[in-house]
């Protein structure tokens, strides 16, 4: 019986695609293999950040980015992918398996959802607010229905209160030496294939006027978008009700089709974890969700000013790096 596969360029330039997911610093966790009539994820335990992300909640959320987005990349050129999560429970690493069949129908929404994967940028500059939220937002519940993943969205009032989170995670972890070491080692370079680049990140005024976001070293460049003033992005939060694996895989899948939905709809978007890494701040965050679930991941959604540059696309390892055929 002949194997319907998609080819080993394919493959390449499906995965290829997926590895523009955010991940926690940039510190793509994931590890592809293609064996037999499946391409299977493993989260990359060596890339976990043992002070940021000592649970490897956010590994697992990040490879759920790129689940998404390769299953997006395949159904552009015409394959439809069956998921298998978490298929071995004797293996954490081993994440999901995926298996393809040929769809006679590429459909617009399907080749939109791929190309803004190349367009995604994280924006941590101030964000204007988005025009038409409550469409944009009936859409999005719509698509994050088939998710094991629940959206709310912040009211304004509630802004102040997540804005002292964000300071108290940054107040605990100030003296923290790990965490600043961390911290420096995968942000403000240039040229490597993996971290935050310098060009991402924003300058100490920048900073001021974006008080949820997490804390990385300010930057002494030109203030930009000072016609926003403070940022006004809406904020929502991702929440899973429980922490198993397949939950906190799911919600990355769920994060990836807000982001790219977002992409899509025009808007600028930055996801951020600092506050969910502290137990204290994100405490603060689950009371003003009603004490109901857990929060994983809060991202802001806004608007750039027409005619500023996006932020540049941030590199990626080299795909043989994260990539493996075994026959």
């Amino acid at each position: 019986m002949t194997i319907d596969m998609p080819t080993d360029e394919v493959l390449r330039d499906a995965v290829a695609l997926a590895c523009r997911a955010p991940s926690l610093h940039n510190s793509q966790p994931w590890q592809w293999i293609k064996q037999g009539e499946s391409l299977d994820l493993f989260g990359d335990s060596d890339r976990i950040l043992p002070s940021t992300d000592a649970f490897g909640r956010q590994m697992i959320i990040s490879c759920g980015v790129a689940l998404n987005h390769v299953q997006s990349a395949f159904a552009a050129v015409g394959w439809s992918t069956t998921v298998a999560r978490i298929p071995n429970p004797n293996n954490a690493k081993h994440l999901a398996r995926i298996s393809f069949r040929r769809s006679p129908n590429i459909s617009e929404p399907e080749v939109e959802r791929a190309a803004a994967i190349a367009r995604r940028r994280t924006d941590r500059l101030p964000l204007a607010e988005p025009a038409d939220w409550a469409t944009f937002e009936m859409v999005v519940r719509n698509i994050l229905a088939r998710y094991e993943t629940d959206l709310a969205v912040l009211p304004t009032e509630s802004r102040p209160e997540l804005a002292k989170a964000s300071e108290l995670t940054a107040g605990i972890r100030r003296y923290d030496s790990m965490y600043q070491a961390e911290l420096n080692w995968w942000s403000g370079h240039s040229g490597l294939a993996e971290g935050v680049p310098r060009d991402a990140l924003v300058s100490r005024a920048e900073d001021r006027r974006v008080d949820v976001g997490r804390r990385f070293p300010a930057l002494d460049t030109i203030e930009r978008r000072g016609e926003i003033g403070e940022d006004r992005a809406t904020i929502v939060v991702l929440m899973t009700r429980g922490e198993s694996p397949q939950e906190l895989l799911s919600c990355g899948e769920a994060l990836s089709a807000l982001l790219l939905e977002a992409t899509i709809d025009g808007m600028a978007t930055c996801p951020l974890t600092h506050i969910t890494e502290i137990p204290q701040s994100r405490a603060i965050v689950r009371k003003l969700l009603g004490g109901k679930g857990f929060p994983q991941v809060i991202v802001r959604l806004g608007v750039a000013p027409k005619g500023t540059d996006q932020p540049p696309a941030t590199l990626r390892k080299p795909l043989a790096d994260v990539l493996e055929f075994r026959s």
